[in-house]
Parts: structure tokens; C-alpha cells; sequence
């Protein structure tokens, strides 16, 4: 239980920071701060993508109950939201990234808020954010509590991730969108006189 233990702490610290880091991006008002936390951010997702999958690879060619094999089987539940880390956020943080550094000359300037707009997309953090807290049954399990033998705690604990997700999403979908509203440009007022009205 130890060893299994040891292999998953470093997968899911990866994941925890990662969320932790991605949570904080759209409060950072300094543009220089922005894309330091970005690219803090983007180290963390490619090493916890990585990590995931040595681990559920080292699973698939080890042979019976090794440390290894009971890692990757315990991480099987964050490997889909592993994956849409891979696919979406590393993605858009990197282009995240990329925008906060065409402001590298000017390292005093606030964060435009299209760029933490950006920062608080949904696919940027909730992916991340779910994939630490699947890892938490793996923990659980590796710590010797097997969850999945007492059926009264396997239905409750099943809907508190749920509702978990859930409000995770609710809660980076309203952050994205009070940013997105600031960020549109404001309509000009027409400068063309208000005429007679004509029936």
C-alpha cells in the first residue's frame, strides 16, 4: 500500500497545484504576473499529463497486483478528465501564455480583461480542477479505506463528486462570463442629430 501510495501522491500534487494556480489566474491584475503564473500553469498541466500517463502505461505492461498495476487502476477514473486537460487546456494556456507575453515590453500594464476573460474559460481550469479530484478515491483507496466496499458510502460519495463538478462549472462558467462582459468594447453613441419625426 505504501509504494502505491508513493506513486500516486506525486500525480495528484501535480493536479492539486495545477487547479490551485489555474483558480487563481483571472484575479491577477498585472500582466506580468498573468503570463508568470501562466507559464507556471503550463509546466504543471504537461507534468501531470505526463505523470497520468506513465502511470496508467506502467499499468498496462506490468503483470499481476504490482504497485504499479493498483496506481493505474485507481487513476482510471481522472484519466478522461486527464485527457481533456490534454486536449483543451494545455491549449488554451498556452495561447494564454502567448497573449500575456505581447505585453512583455510593457511589464507595469494591467491586465486587459480579455485576457483574464481568457483565463477564466471553463476549459482552462475546470478540466484540471476535475482531474484532482478524481484522484482523491485512488488516495483514499491506496490509504487502505476501500470505499467501494460498503455500499452506503459509494452512492453518497459518488453524488458529492458530482455536485462537486457541477458547481466547479457553474462557478468558472459566471467568472468567464463577468469578464467576457467587460471585456466587449462599448458602443459609440450615434452622433447624428435627432431629427423631426415624420408619420
Amino acid at each position: 500500500m505504501e509504494s502505491q501510495l508513493t506513486i500516486l501522491l506525486p500525480v495528484a500534487a501535480v493536479w492539486l497545484a495545477a487547479g490551485v494556480v489555474a483558480d487563481g489566474l483571472p484575479r491577477l491584475r498585472n500582466t506580468r504576473m498573468l503570463r508568470r503564473r501562466t507559464g507556471w500553469l503550463l509546466v504543471l498541466a504537461v507534468t501531470g499529463v505526463a505523470l497520468t500517463a506513465a502511470v496508467l502505461g506502467g499499468g498496462l505492461f506490468s503483470t499481476g497486483a504490482t504497485p504499479v498495476d493498483r496506481a493505474a487502476a485507481g487513476l482510471t477514473l481522472a484519466a478522461g478528465p486527464a485527457l481533456v486537460a490534454t486536449v483543451c487546456s494545455v491549449r488554451r494556456i498556452r495561447r494564454l501564455w502567448a497573449g500575456a507575453g505581447a505585453f512583455a515590453s510593457a511589464p507595469a500594464t494591467p491586465s486587459p480583461h480579455g485576457l483574464r476573460a481568457a483565463a477564466a474559460h471553463p476549459l482552462v481550469g475546470l478540466p484540471l480542477q476535475v482531474t484532482a479530484l478524481a484522484t482523491v478515491p485512488a488516495l483514499i483507496a491506496a490509504a487502505g479505506a476501500d470505499l467501494g466496499a460498503e455500499p452506503g458510502v459509494t452512492g453518497p460519495a459518488i453524488t458529492v463528486g458530482a455536485l462537486a463538478v457541477v458547481a466547479i462549472g457553474v462557478r468558472h462558467a459566471l467568472r468567464h462570463n463577468r469578464f467576457a462582459e467587460r471585456a466587449r468594447p462599448v458602443a459609440a453613441p450615434s452622433t447624428r442629430t435627432a431629427g423631426a419625426l415624420h408619420v
